[in-house]
């Protein structure tokens, strides 16, 4: 091992960023590193952030996870995606899903060849009949992809909904088994290098001294180090992402167990809906400068499916990032280096990114600056892709039944983003600026949900032979359908999987 390889390693949090990023530092330094965490049990966690993206498979497959124990432990569910209500306008109702309306014709999307049909004919079926994963959700359908490439039951992708407390602790006995460090403590002062200004160590209220040579800063929203200690500035978004509060219950498990999320527009923001086996995880996400606590709570409680099992939990936060998420040997993962609301459930996503490319940019006892710049450049430009995306849907919106749609309708956007609507209202292509985030497929579910339709289309689509284009989409929608009903049912696949009623016994 070289001198200056790192011997110390101190995560600061514990939490679902704090074992997301101590389970695969584990894995990868072994005994050649010391890993500590250190998390209080007086700090709470948000605990939330329950629905994922489909990146989180690969997350688990790295550390080698057993899939039927991971979904036993965290009382998963699968997610084919979120179907949308009431956004763009009330009584809308349209499904965002991981998965494509079908393969691309002459290097083009199908959704571009399904608009010029519609255009020749006002009876043309919806652009969600093609989709499959839209097809499973509503028949509450679930089977992992199988099949030939390119065929309709090999085209999608899923995700999970878990008990985020639960998979913290499952990851913590992962990471402590490979020899993390746990140290239960509160976090008292900090101890600075008088030259370089680096963190030595930290300072336990019991008198303990934790010394490291890297820092991670896995603390929430306070940002114990990265801004406590090092200042690192916020970017504020509230004005394009009015949303600065959440309340949220649980509530008793809802027949069906439905493999999606469901997140529904109120008068000043929106609500959620997440199924897991032991019971359902609601809440509320709004402005609190269009509503009251008080009122937000009874339109949380008035919309549940069953009785809630608690109280209303609430939450304040401020949307936006951190200006340096890695700051000379600290580095912030997780809600210490920005926050955006889960609408589009990213905040999982956005650890597993910051772990992944510490991995990367993995340093030794140097700190090389081109490292940190690359990794602060790389998280901003995630954090603002994320953005964009989250705030589309709330701009595209024909809402004026309340001062919060009137104010999300009229706020400034973005120019980045203001291009995408504009080229894609105007000639139906998608721009992508981040090819590892959300695809063609999901901007076009976005905007088409909310009933953004291209002025003009693709003339080289025009050229195809009508007839056989008809019927290649009607075989299409009759193999996707066929496709969906073989399946079993979600609760069914999930029984079978874990050896298990579904019900959390």
């Amino acid at each position: 091992m070289s001198d200056k390889a790192l011997q110390k390693i101190v995560i600061v949090g514990g939490g679902t960023a704090g074992w997301m990023t101590a389970a695969p530092l584990a894995l990868r330094l072994g005994k050649s590193c010391q890993v500590t965490l250190i998390e209080s049990a007086d700090i709470g966690t948000v605990g939330v952030g329950e629905a994922t993206l489909p990146s989180i498979r690969y997350y688990n497959l790295a550390l080698g996870l057993d899939g039927a124990d991971f979904v036993r432990r965290t009382q998963a569910t699968f997610k084919l995606g979120i179907e949308f209500k009431d956004w763009g306008w009330r009584g809308n109702r349209f499904f965002h899903g991981f998965g494509d309306f079908g393969p691309a014709i002459d290097n083009r999307p199908a959704y571009m060849y399904w608009l010029h049909l519609a255009r020749q004919s006002s009876d043309m079926p919806s652009y969600e009949d093609w989709s499959m994963t839209t097809a499973m959700a509503r028949a509450n359908r679930f089977i992992p992809p199988y099949g030939e490439p390119g065929t309709v039951t090999s085209s999608y992708s899923y995700a999970f909904h878990f008990d985020a407390s639960l998979y913290a602790a499952y990851l913590r006995e992962y990471a402590v088994e490979r020899g993390v460090r746990r140290i239960e403590a509160t976090i008292d002062g900090v101890d600075l290098h008088p030259e370089t200004g680096f963190i030595t160590a930290v300072r336990l209220a019991d008198g303990r001294r934790v010394e490291g040579d890297l820092f991670i800063d896995c603390s929430g929203f306070r940002g114990l180090l990265i801004e406590g200690v090092y200042q690192a500035g916020y970017d504020d978004w509230s004005a394009m992402l009015p949303c600065n509060s959440a309340q949220a219950v649980p509530c008793a498990r809802v027949e069906p167990l439905t493999p999606y999320t469901t997140s529904t527009a109120s008068g000043a923001g929106w609500t959620w809906r997440i199924p897991l086996q032991h019971r359902t995880g609601n809440g509320h996400v709004y402005c609190n400068s269009f509503i009251s606590d008080t009122e937000a709570a009874r339109v949380l409680l008035s919309g549940l499916d069953e009785r809630a099992l608690d109280q209303p939990r609430q939450l304040r936060f401020t949307t936006g990032r951190r200006r340096k998420s890695w700051i000379k040997n600290c580095v912030a993962i997780g809600l210490s280096g920005g926050f955006l609301e889960p609408l589009e459930s990213t905040s999982i996503n956005m650890i597993e990114n910051a772990v992944g490319w510490l991995l990367q940019y993995f340093p030794d006892r140097d700190f090389r600056p081109a490292l940190a710049e690359e990794f602060n450049r790389l998280v901003a430009q995630r954090y603002e892709f994320v953005r964009d995306f989250v705030i589309l849907h709330y701009k595209v919106t024909r809402r004026d039944d309340s001062e919060f749609w009137r104010y999300c309708a009229n706020m400034p956007v973005p120019d980045t983003l203001r291009h995408q609507i504009e080229l894609f209202r105007e000639t139906g292509r998608v721009v992508i600026y981040d090819p590892q985030g959300f695809s063609v497929s999901s901007h076009v579910s976005i905007l088409m949900g909310l009933g953004v339709m291209p002025e003009a289309g693709d003339p080289l689509i025009g050229q195809m032979d009508q007839q056989a284009l008809q019927l290649h989409y009607a075989r299409m929608r009759d193999t996707i359908q066929r496709a969906a009903a073989a399946m079993p049912g979600h609760a069914t696949f999930i029984a079978k999987q874990i050896g298990t009623a579904a019900s959390g016994r």
